[in-house]
């Protein structure tokens, strides 16, 4: 379960006298996610989420992720939204940690994400990319190509413990992108963590995005580079063409992907699975004493970062380019 901070019922009760969301009636933590300790909280009033903000996440930047989500909302994209309290701030304090409450979307996140479901949220990405544009704040993204060494270098000495061979992996492949990475690409405001946990369905409806904690300012397609990764390759980590086309087709019908887009995404796929390795690597050698989290597997994106390695086209994600024949 997902929680670093355990919080009492009574510490509960005091923090939600500051709201007017009805008597507390039950609360548990939620197993999902690995960045911050959530509660579903049902009260007289309804369902609302509680986080409490962990880890990566710097108070300075909660303004940032809040007014997002009620920006985005405004211009048609559905996400959740912070409760503000009767003093009329969203942001509080509970046991010693920044915590928000925020309200409750139906549905629920797809366990073996289909074409569908692909489509669906290539859609949902673009269209959160476009309506991001005028987004007035910016954040620069924490975890891009400059922080990749820094997190190698943490866990560089122990790697090999995890697998014999995925220091000298890591190494190589760092090497290669730190000489190549793309900044000279649309940028914009990026989700980039748009795993299927984040995304809610109602059937094949997609009925939210959720978790904007790791949101920024960054290259666009960098965004669609991680949900090729999250979403496309199979539990036995096979990637599948025929869900990469459907996310990559649905994206481009409503935001197409320039020339010099096309021509990066294999690059910056690579780089979007080297991030996760490496975020991933770094919390398995080092789970917080105390916390009741199961650490993600890093060697996952190992063998995806194997996968971009050999790609060389957009071809080779099941999209024929303009001009090619299919």
């Amino acid at each position: 379960m997902a929680v670093y901070t355990d919080v009492s019922a009574e510490e509960l009760a005091d923090f939600l006298g500051g709201y007017d969301i009805g008597e507390l009636l039950s609360y548990k933590g939620i197993a999902e996610g690995v960045e911050n300790s959530n509660f579903l909280l049902r009260t007289s009033q309804g369902s609302f989420f509680l986080t409490l903000y962990e880890k990566r996440v710097a108070s300075a930047d909660l303004p940032f992720f809040l007014g997002l989500m009620a920006h985005l909302a405004a211009r048609g994209i559905t996400c959740p939204q912070p409760v503000r309290t009767r003093d009329g701030t969203v942001l509080g304090e509970l046991a010693g940690r920044p915590a928000a409450i925020i309200d409750f979307l139906e549905g629920v996140w797809p366990r073996r994400p289909n074409a569908t479901h692909c489509a669906a949220v290539g859609e949902a990405l673009a269209k959160m990319h476009i309506a991001g544009l005028d987004f007035g704040m910016r954040r620069a993204n924490a975890l891009s190509v400059k922080s990749w060494r820094p997190l190698f270098l943490s866990a560089e000495s122990r790697a090999d413990d995890v697998k014999p061979g995925l220091r000298g992996l890591i190494a190589d492949e760092l090497d290669h992108l730190e000489r190549n990475w793309r900044c000279d690409l649309p940028q914009g405001v990026i989700h980039a963590d748009l795993f299927p946990d984040n995304v809610l369905f109602i059937g094949d409806r997609l009925s939210g995005l959720i978790d904007f904690y790791f949101a920024c300012n960054d290259v666009l397609a960098y965004d669609v580079a991680i949900c090729l990764n999250a979403w496309c390759f199979e539990p036995d980590h096979a990637f599948n063409v025929t869900k990469a086309r459907a996310f990559l087709d649905a994206y481009e019908r409503a935001r197409p992907l320039s020339a010099a887009e096309r021509d990066a995404l294999p690059l910056l796929a690579r780089g979007a699975a080297l991030r996760f390795l490496l975020t991933r690597l770094v919390d398995w050698l080092d789970v917080p004493p105390g916390a009741l989290v199961k650490p993600k597997d890093p060697l996952e994106y190992a063998r995806k970062l194997r996968f971009h390695q050999g790609v060389a086209t957009m071809r080779d994600y099941g999209v024929v380019q303009p001009g090619q024949i299919a």
